[in-house]
């Protein structure tokens, strides 16, 4: 089943806690998917202060991966895959630990990775609908 939330900017905190609570018991692994700008990571920094996260959450576009605990002690690992020339780069990197780790996994850009997707995870696909609009869509396999 696939689900929807329409949000504006100024409203991006209830959008995500309604995500939150949607898919609390779903898998650890979500993919992040959209076209650049979309918002991608300003949804996973909303996560990530709703989480309580003991830092700042910024895009790993060059380290491929930023961990971030939060202040229950739970581990976040955020991967940005925009970079990667090809698969192997991110098996080299140890992505298959990380994501057996049991542990949240937020993946922006899992299209350069399709092949690793086979395992259980959330798809969520940010849409820009107006300048300050966005809407999620949201499923779990």
């Amino acid at each position: 089943m696939i689900f929807e939330i329409e949000y504006s900017l100024e409203h991006i905190s209830s959008a995500v806690n309604q995500l939150l609570r949607a898919i609390e018991h779903g898998p650890n692994i979500w993919l992040f998917r959209g076209e650049m700008g979309a918002g991608k990571t300003t949804v996973v920094k909303e996560i990530g202060r709703q989480k309580k996260v003991q830092t700042v959450v910024q895009s790993p576009t060059f380290s491929l991966v930023n961990p971030y605990e939060t202040v229950a002690g739970e581990i976040i690992y955020h991967f940005d895959l925009y970079r990667l020339e090809n698969v192997q780069e991110a098996v080299d990197i140890g992505i298959e630990e990380y994501l057996d780790s049991g542990h949240l996994c937020f993946i922006e850009w899992p299209e350069r990775a399709e092949v690793l997707w086979n395992i259980p995870h959330v798809n969520i696909e940010i849409t820009h609908l107006t300048e300050f609009s966005r809407k999620l869509t949201y499923n779990w396999q």
